[in-house]
């Protein structure tokens, strides 16, 4: 993690394009080469968890859902844990100054909101197989790719990111962090259940179990 700590202090202090990476290589005590070796992408990658885990956790939650939980309410159910349990993993977004600084680094670099953006729909094709082997449909099927890629958007739509002109003191930072994980929760139940409405339709007209 020193090399993902170094570079998000460096940006936070001064902007993302006005550090490079032979400063954040410096300030982790690491060579350049050693840098490149574990991030190829360069010090866009050094935000964001590149972990095939995400990938797997969406596929297994579409394979193993309970009996009687639907496509689309299993993956909500898994997109609503998924970010919480992103955010625990992280040590540097744990706290809430921390989580709010490093979004609002993201939403200020469209470098790293296109990065984040396709770094999380890259996992739309592996997705959309899942779907489309559970509900007996052709891979191929349009409708399983639809639902996952708006199932995959959803997830960037529901609002974690926090108003960083708010000013929020350190005291009621819990109380504000909960009403954010609240407000996330309440966008993705109102997505998918649009999603579940159409998945219903496409359900009753093909073969299969979805």
């Amino acid at each position: 993690m020193a090399l993902a700590d170094a570079a998000l202090a460096l940006f936070l202090e001064r902007g993302f394009d006005a550090v490079g990476v032979r400063e954040i290589a410096d300030a982790a005590d690491v060579s350049v080469t050693t840098l490149f070796k574990h991030f190829p992408e360069g010090k866009v990658a050094l935000l964001f968890d590149e972990d095939a885990d995400r990938e797997a956790g969406l596929v297994a939650a579409v394979r193993d859902r309970p009996p009687g939980r639907t496509i689309p309410q299993a993956l909500r159910d898994h997109l609503g844990g998924a970010r919480a349990a992103a955010r625990r993993a992280d040590p540097r977004l744990r706290d809430f100054h921390a989580l709010r600084d490093f979004h609002a680094l993201v939403d200020s670099t469209p470098e790293l909101r296109e990065h984040s953006r396709r770094m999380w729909l890259r996992h739309e094709t592996a997705l959309a197989a899942a779907i489309a082997e559970a509900s007996g449909l052709p891979a191929d099927d349009p409708a399983c790719l639809a639902l996952a890629h708006f199932a995959l958007e959803a997830a960037g739509l529901a609002p974690a990111r926090i108003d960083v002109g708010t000013g929020v003191d350190a005291e009621t930072d819990a109380e504000t962090d909960a009403n954010a994980g609240a407000g996330a929760g309440a966008t993705l139940e109102r997505i998918f259940a649009l999603l579940e409405h159409g998945w219903t339709a496409v359900a009753a007209s093909p073969p299969g179990s979805v």
